[in-house]
């Protein structure tokens, strides 16, 4: 047989931040009614129950005041090269996904210039000027559009080894007066991935993404705080919950169907799901959605790993701290071994759907 060259993952790294927001941190919070703009009259208590049996997230992770985006970042980077055990001057590129870039504590202003990729470098002190930074803003599923378009470089012979990284600092650009701030965290997870000849098909098989802008772009977008007593120059992240939640269950089922298509698998042949950590509820559904096209009425149990209930939705950070925190033998009950076909999905901002099929 002839030989094929092939994107593998050799490492994993991520950076959880060490500071745990549980629920009741939001007890004296004001939210107010969008419509309105009036305090809500449900009571505190009402709102965060509701939202726990939704979500299912009971507390997620926050930076701490002392440590910017591009800091967890490199602190992932450099988890995942100590993991691949590799020197970091031999990376050729390195990809960071991200929404919002560097968010300063006491405001919400973005800062993405130099690009975050080019931070991570210059704090880790890669001194190699052929590895190419840049960054991908693609909304929650950055990261797996960064392994896309890293798979892209290495099959094209442009690149033999780089990093993609998905990092998201949510809780400095997301409005307190906001019911969703609850749902919005921080993290970081890296990939060291790099290019391997193989006669058998190995690491990334195959890939779909679709992009729905005319109609549905406003589903995720900054905006004025719910409160208007703080409307000025701070934007804060906005989501349409319920419209965001009717598209990805229309449509993130037939992106991941035409993946596995892609592939030439089955349904049957996949043993892992790993997709974008933002609702338990949104995630179940879609995972049942999923298997409706295939005519399956059973779904595995533990097929769908889910780390939202403790660490929240860090955006594009979910997917690849998911995948490392498995990989590592640091979730009871999973684990992901050798020739196992697995999904890396994510739906968010744009909106964007990505999803790849991935050999171990």
């Amino acid at each position: 047989m002839t030989k094929r060259v092939y994107t593998k993952i050799v490492g994993t790294g991520s950076y959880l931040p060490t500071r745990t927001i549980g629920n009741d941190f939001f007890q004296d919070y004001t939210f107010y009614d969008p419509s309105t703009q009036q305090p809500l009259e449900k009571s505190n208590d009402e709102i965060i129950q509701k939202f726990k049996e939704i979500t299912k997230i009971s507390e997620r992770r926050w930076i701490s005041d002392e440590l910017h985006n591009s800091d967890m970042a490199a602190m992932a980077v450099k988890d995942a090269y100590e993991s691949a055990n590799i020197d970091p001057e031999t990376l050729d590129f390195i990809i960071v996904a991200h929404n919002f870039g560097d968010v300063n504590l006491a405001s919400t202003r973005v800062d993405i210039l130099p690009s975050l990729a080019n931070k991570v470098k210059a704090k880790l002190g890669i001194m190699n000027p052929a590895c190419f930074c840049h960054d991908i803003i693609s909304g929650c599923p950055g990261w797996t559009q960064g392994m896309i378009t890293a798979d892209a470089y290495i099959r094209s012979g442009m690149a033999k080894r780089g990093v993609v990284v998905g990092s998201d600092v949510l809780s400095r650009i997301s409005d307190p007066h906001d019911r969703d701030t609850l749902i919005y965290a921080d993290g970081s997870g890296a990939t060291i991935v790099e290019a391997v000849e193989s006669e058998e098909p190995i690491g990334i098989l195959s890939h779909s993404s679709r992009s729905d802008s005319v109609n549905y772009w406003n589903l995720l977008t900054n905006g004025n705080s719910f409160n208007p007593g703080l409307n000025g120059n701070d934007q804060f992240i906005k989501m349409a919950g319920h419209k965001l939640y009717v598209y990805a269950l229309t449509y993130v089922p037939g992106v991941v169907k035409d993946s596995i298509d892609r592939a030439g698998l089955h349904l049957t042949d996949i043993k892992k799901v790993l997709i974008h950590q933002a609702n338990e509820k949104m995630d179940e559904a879609i995972l049942k959605n999923v298997f409706k096209l295939y005519n399956e009425k059973n779904i595995p149990e533990g097929i769908m790993p889910m780390s939202i209930d403790k660490l929240g939705n860090s955006s594009t950070a979910t997917v690849p701290t998911l995948l490392d925190t498995i990989l590592k033998g640091r979730m009871d009950g999973q684990e992901i071994n050798p020739g196992d076909h697995i999904i890396l999905c994510s739906v968010g901002a744009g909106m964007n759907i990505n999803s790849i099929i991935y050999k171990v």
